[in-house]
């Protein structure tokens, strides 16, 4: 057997260390999983709530405890950790209340007798699992699909394994069926032999492109489903009747989400020029307020990146792009000392062909790009990739809508706010960034056969 460490970002010191399982445990610990499924896919949706509702309670009351195991294994804010623990409690009642109504035999008038549309759990599903918010990804998995009647085995990323086995626990501890979810503790080499394992019937990813595409590649090879939650650049576009102030603030919020380490947080800001310099001002300002620092510390707002590793990867990418003509207005420099610390930093004078024009920087790392008007504007936010998540600020809300629904090609824009996720609201996203949808009505239909059914 191998160890998987979980090492302190903010100190580099070794947090713990677990046994991994070998390819023919993981093996042995999918067949028990499938093998569970005849018997949970005929529970009542009643039952299934119960269970999910006691997780939520149990999210909730060791909300603290679990915040701590974060910010041990991936520097997250204590703070911030809360909140993402409880938000998985809501996404867990928001399945328990729903999923039965979402998956009501839908009637459809036909020449027949009676046609409608089953909505039926298919299997096993293998969910693959970052870091960046280690409790949240995998809940909003976990309601949908065992609400569905599937079952579900979780490849968490190797360096939160503490997280992967609490969730674990999780589910043991709210009464589940045994079996009904595991985690897998496997490296990232063993991935592709679970995925093409036949008791998996389906696959969803929360990742990189490059990750994405070969999960896809390997789901394709066996024609399993698979949902991919991919890289994102997310434009926020200031026009010129924005809200500076608000804009300012909200801008700098979501860049800073996570310490920056967000697929949808905002990543590429794109001003017109008639308030460019406004902006930029109110903006540095804002992003000055918060702090860097051990994430154990209350006034800490922006913590350590996950590994030192993706912090030297991204500093290297300022380095490229200042030496491609961008200019460092806030930050820039990497710290001395221990910890995977990266200041909040701001980029502009970014031309097209700079590595902070189409690349994704995962970090405190803002891009700010000048434009001459509307149109240039909606250019340069489909000018990528990506297409996960964006923005739109103006005083106009009816235009705003207007760009937000027609013009920019992303799976989720919002107006005069910033992308979060919701329950209640799908969420996935265009181009590199993945296909499918989590979250929402839509995203309990992803895993399900959706069978019609006709009688003569």
């Amino acid at each position: 057997m191998g160890k998987m460490q979980a090492i302190n970002p903010a100190t580099e010191e070794l947090v713990a260390e677990y046994e991994t399982h070998t390819p023919d445990q993981a093996t042995e610990i999918v067949t028990e999983v499938a093998n569970v499924w005849p018997t949970w896919r005929k529970s009542s949706f009643s039952d299934r709530a119960k269970y999910l509702n006691k997780a939520a309670d149990l999210l909730e009351e060791r909300a603290t405890e679990f915040a701590e195991l974060m910010a041990q294994e991936m520097g997250k804010p204590l703070a911030q950790g809360e909140g993402e623990v409880k938000k998985c409690a809501w996404v867990c009642r928001y399945y328990a209340d729903n999923a039965e109504q979402f998956l009501a035999d839908e009637l459809i008038k036909t020449d027949a007798k009676k046609t409608k549309v089953a909505y039926r759990p298919i299997g096993t599903i293998l969910t693959i699992m970052p870091w960046n918010f280690p409790f949240w990804q995998v809940f909003r998995q976990i309601a949908p699909n065992v609400m569905a009647g599937n079952t579900m085995v979780l490849k968490h990323a190797s360096n939160v394994p503490g997280c992967a086995l609490a969730i674990e626990q999780i589910m043991i501890d709210a009464g589940f069926p045994k079996n009904v979810f595991r985690t897998l503790m496997v490296p990232g080499s063993e991935t592709e032999n679970v995925i093409i394992n036949p008791d998996i019937k389906g696959v969803s990813i929360t990742g990189s492109t490059p990750a994405g595409k070969k999960v896809a590649a390997a789901a394709g090879s066996v024609l399993k489903k698979c949902v991919l939650e991919l890289g994102g650049s997310d434009p926020y576009v200031v026009l010129a009747d924005a809200d500076i102030d608000e804009a300012a603030k909200k801008c700098a919020f979501s860049r800073l989400i996570n310490s920056g380490q967000s697929c949808i947080a905002a990543k590429r800001f794109i001003v017109d020029e008639s308030v460019y310099d406004e902006f930029l001002e109110k903006f540095v300002a804002e992003l000055q307020k918060y702090k860097v620092g051990d994430p154990f510390e209350s006034e800490t707002t922006v913590g350590p990146l996950a590994r030192v590793d993706l912090r030297d990867e991204l500093h290297n990418q300022v380095q490229r792009s200042v030496a491609a003509g961008a200019k460092v207005v806030l930050g820039g420099e990497k710290p001395e000392g221990k910890g995977a610390f990266y200041p909040v930093t701001v980029l502009t004078d970014i031309a097209s062909g700079n590595p902070a024009y189409s690349e994704e920087f995962f970090g405190p790392v803002a891009i700010v790009i000048k434009v001459a008007d509307v149109t240039e504007a909606i250019e340069v936010a489909n000018d990528t990739e990506f297409g996960l998540g964006g923005a739109v600020f103006s005083s106009d809300e009816a235009k705003a809508e207007q760009i937000a629904s027609d013009d920019i090609e992303s799976g989720a824009v919002f107006v005069n706010g910033f992308v979060a996720s919701d329950p209640r609201v799908p969420f996935g996203g265009a181009k590199q960034s993945g296909y499918g949808r989590e979250l929402g009505r839509h995203g309990i239909y992803e895993f399900v056969n959706i069978k019609a059914v006709q009688i003569s």
